[in-house]
């Protein structure tokens, strides 16, 4: 038996606390708005309109903090992240 870590999703104002950012900037992120965050792999949309979108916390830390890095070192490549 391998042990599979366990994703923690959140709805979207959970997750923008736990990430130390608004929920509005957290939403400006995702890639159907320009940004870098992924559908499916980063957040997920509800089954309505009105249905909250929920994140994955860990996978958008790993992204924010890549994306950090590059904005620091543009020079230096560093590697994409992982899951």
């Amino acid at each position: 038996m391998t042990y599979q870590p366990i994703e923690r999703w959140l709805p979207t104002p959970a997750a923008a606390d736990a990430l130390g950012c608004s929920a509005i900037h957290l939403k400006r992120q995702r890639d159907i708005q320009g940004g870098f965050l992924q559908a499916g792999v980063h957040y997920s949309l509800g089954v309505s309109r009105t249905a909250p979108i929920t994140w994955n916390v860990d996978a958008c830390r790993k992204a924010i903090h890549h994306r950090g890095l590059m904005a620091r070192n543009p020079q230096q490549p560093t590697p994409a992240p992982t899951r």
